[in-house]
């Protein structure tokens, strides 16, 4: 493709469909808080509850938002209250996203 067609296209499609989202919308920060709120939610085995330090250990599938893979690892929670809900063993569905440069569990719910 040549470099002038593909900037036209660029240049027509971008801000054409940026228009349509605010419209449908009419927020600015619409699209991105309907982006978060339709997350997939993500498969995970909780392995420790610290509420001390209000974080929570989950072996996990891949996080699809945070382009992370499969793995256990320690994350802050966003509600300190998310911890009394569960204990190590509990299988769960989560959200997960990276606040302030931390990943944080911003949903988590009982696996059915």
């Amino acid at each position: 493709m040549k470099l002038t067609t593909l900037l036209l296209a660029t240049t027509l499609v971008l801000p054409a469909a940026a228009a349509t989202a605010e419209d449908a919308h009419h927020e600015p920060g619409a699209v991105v808080a309907q982006a978060n709120a339709n997350a997939a939610l993500t498969d995970g085995e909780i392995r420790k509850v610290d509420k001390d330090a209000k974080k929570i250990t989950i072996k996990h599938g891949p996080i699809r938002n945070l382009d992370m893979p499969a793995m256990t690892m320690v994350f802050q929670v966003k509600d300190p209250a998310m911890l009394g809900q569960v204990k190590a063993g509990d299988k769960v569905k989560f959200a997960a996203e990276s606040l302030g440069g931390a990943f944080t569990v911003t949903k988590i719910e009982a696996a059915r």
